[in-house]
């Protein structure tokens, strides 16, 4: 089958977050300037750089169905930081319960009964028993094309200042994902856990940026 995407899809169910997945989670926590905390997950997420290390994570800029602005997106806006909170097997209810529309004087770490810890270089607080965290401070917000329903796209840059492994997520030196068994988002309702891996060797020659050295 196939389809253009101004035709709309002809499958009961929109495949295209199905099709780009499994995706890692954001686990954002970012701080107004009130200093209010918020604790959010966003799909839409990833590593874009390894020296400087930074990451992105997107969303629409407005709540579904409400007039207002998401709340990590106009948080890092005004703050310039926030903390990328990895999610794990363990932490998957307490993630889910944070991805709620909640009113911006919500605390998610409170509704989801999860522990702050403090950063070392950024406001905002980090999940304490996240298997990893990254401290990062806003590089810029690139506005994205609107969706059909006129709701703006947004995409934070932030660059990593700082990061956090915890101890039982190490092995040999190496963060070992397997063992803390993170979590990604695929389509639908559904997620996977990490729980296996397998190595291969990169042939020699070739564009060695090409390929992620």
């Amino acid at each position: 089958m196939h389809y253009r995407i101004a035709d709309g899809h002809p499958l009961p169910h929109n495949p295209f977050k199905a099709i780009v997945a499994p995706r890692p989670i954001g686990w954002i926590s970012s701080v107004d300037a009130a200093g209010r905390v918020n604790l959010a997950p966003y799909s839409f997420f990833n590593g874009i750089a390894d020296d400087p290390p930074m990451v992105m994570f997107s969303s629409l800029g407005r709540k579904v169905g409400r007039d207002e602005a998401k709340d990590s997106v106009s948080n890092i806006e005004a703050t310039g930081e926030f903390v990328v909170n990895a999610a794990d097997w363990a932490l998957r209810d307490a993630m889910n319960v944070s991805s709620g529309g909640y009113a911006a004087e919500e605390d998610e770490f409170e509704l989801a009964g999860l522990e702050k810890a403090g950063s070392l270089e950024v406001r905002p607080p980090r999940v304490a028993a996240a298997p990893a965290a990254l401290e990062c401070v806003l590089d810029r917000i690139v506005e994205l094309p609107a969706s059909a329903a006129g709701l703006p796209n947004r995409m934070v840059i932030g660059r990593v200042v700082a990061v956090h492994i915890r101890d039982d997520a190490l092995t040999d030196g190496m963060f070992d994902i397997a063992k803390a068994r993170l979590i990604a988002r695929c389509g639908y309702r559904d997620y996977l856990s990490v729980d296996s891996l397998f190595q291969m060797t990169r042939p020699k020659g070739g564009d060695r940026e090409a390929l992620g050295s």
